[in-house]
């Protein structure tokens, strides 16, 4: 068939026999051949390019790395969006797993799961970037990762609001946030040498590399990433001037499409401004907790902080459509649950909106669902195998992954381990509207289990309940967990 495709068009009733062909023929055509396949090689030879790329978008994804070592006409193949865009048609694409942890020197690292072979493969480190500033008094030189660890914080932040504590001045770079878009990883902003940044880094998993992309218009650190309409949006998050720190209401989103930076309309906090005093507003700041895209629009809770307590108030929406922000239902704003200050965690999974909130005993949690008919958060799942451990940044994550809520935490014995919970199999306390609902009804053995677990250096990674499935888990060794996203390539 691929001969036959691949042969130059003929006529057809005519039929040449190779005894009639003069030796001289014989021989030139094989040169000439070769001649053109040296010129312009066939991904697969003796196969049409078209019935190649069939081929390679229908390989796993795992697979990928060793085939571009083939050649270098596989490996321009495989690195094309050609493949990727077929992929996306046949219905082959797959979703990953991007779990970004932070070692020791503060240095960010990125591993990526296949969830289905359940197989690691680790990103490139991010590279090196020179910066050089002049001012008055000469030049100011330095060198540093583009990327550093979260390591402070948002408490540290906080404390810097109030001149307590000034961690910024010698952690290099930290706060910056991660996004997705046109199936590239982003790194954006966080703070360098004490100040707020605005430079944006992209991580092509087709080609493997890094690179820097257009900046944003606005340096700053701890802002909340989403993603709609193939636009990746940013808002809110902290910059820091001679005055100190301060927080953000801007918004501004990224078009892969153009490459550019455009601003969008500015966070109302309109809670923020009811506060009765100048004191009060003072020294309670306004900061986006979160973001995620719902239903077509960009859904940001809220809280305002001052240390050592942050109080929630509610939340505010972004319709792309009119281009403006309105109030969050009040059951959802005021009850979208917490881990810590400065986030709320929260994954979209078949269209339904789910939060993680932890317990106060630092080895469970609870999965929640909002009810759009009734305005409230609902547990769905009453029980999280969790370990919360007191210095680490982000003792657990959560992800829509293959269209079930995931959530990936770290144990004693260093391992990362990524649990699936299948909420269409498993219907659990559905019914229930509130946390205390679902702790008042706890067996007293599962209180038991929490008491004996709590009492070890660390919890263990049994399956408390049938709701919970381990599809990976790898040992890390002393990486802390920092932030995940998941790409469909």
């Amino acid at each position: 068939m691929g001969s036959f495709l691949s042969s130059p068009l003929s006529k057809p009733h005519t039929v040449v026999h190779s005894s009639s062909m003069s030796q001289t023929e014989a021989r030139k055509r094989p040169r000439m051949s070769l001649c053109y396949y040296e010129e312009y090689p066939r991904i697969i030879p003796s196969l049409p390019d078209e019935i190649s790329f069939q081929i390679l978008a229908r390989l796993p994804r795992i697979c990928y790395l060793n085939v571009k070592s083939v050649s270098r006409s596989w490996k321009s193949a495989i690195t094309s969006r050609e493949v990727f865009q077929l992929r996306k048609e046949l219905g082959t694409s797959e979703e990953w797993l991007y779990i970004l942890t932070k070692i020791q020197g503060n240095k960010l690292v990125w591993h990526a799961l296949d969830p289905l072979s359940s197989k690691w493969q680790k990103l490139p480190l991010m590279p090196l970037v020179g910066h050089e500033e002049e001012s008055k008094r000469g030049l100011f030189r330095f060198r540093m990762w583009n990327v550093m660890g979260s390591s402070i914080r948002m408490a540290d932040v906080i404390r810097g609001w109030l001149g307590w504590k000034d961690a910024l001045d010698h952690i290099p770079f930290c706060g910056c946030a991660v996004g997705v878009v046109d199936g590239c990883l982003y790194v954006l902003g966080g703070f360098s040498s004490a100040s707020a940044v605005n430079s944006v880094w992209r991580y092509d998993p087709r080609v493997n590399i890094w690179e820097e992309v257009s900046s944003m218009a606005t340096g700053r650190a701890f802002c909340k990433t989403g993603l709609l309409e193939n636009k990746l949006y940013v808002v809110g998050g902290v910059s820091r001037d001679r005055g100190g720190l301060t927080p953000l209401r801007s918004a501004e989103v990224f078009d892969p499409n153009t490459g550019q930076w455009t601003q969008v309309p500015s966070m109302p906090f309109s809670k923020a401004l009811d506060l009765p005093t100048a004191f009060l507003s003072d020294m309670l700041k306004p900061i986006a907790t979160g973001m995620t895209t719902y239903k077509g629009r960009l859904y940001v809770p809220q809280s305002l902080y001052t240390w050592p307590f942050f109080i929630d108030i509610g939340g505010e929406i972004y319709d792309p459509e009119t281009g403006s922000w309105i109030e969050m239902p009040a059951g959802m704003g005021d009850g979208w649950p917490a881990r810590q200050a400065g986030t709320k965690l929260s994954a979209v999974v078949n269209g339904k909106l789910y939060a993680l909130e932890p317990s106060s005993s630092l080895d469970s949690g609870k999965i929640k669902i909002y009810d759009d008919d009734e305005d409230v958060w609902k547990v769905v799942i009453p029980k999280v195998p969790l370990c919360d451990f007191a210095d680490s940044e982000s003792p657990y994550l959560l992800a829509g992954l293959l269209d079930k809520v995931h959530v990936i935490t770290k144990y004693a014995e260093n391992d990362i381990t990524v649990l699936q919970a299948d909420l269409e199999t498993h219907k659990c306390c559905s019914s229930s509207s509130s946390s205390s609902s679902s702790s008042s009804s706890s067996p007293s053995t599962s209180q038991s289990q929490v008491n004996s677990t709590s009492e070890k250096p660390g919890c263990s990674v049994e399956e408390e309940l049938d709701l919970w499935k381990v599809i990976a888990a790898k040992n890390f060794g002393e990486a802390e967990l920092v932030s995940c996203q998941v790409l469909d390539l």
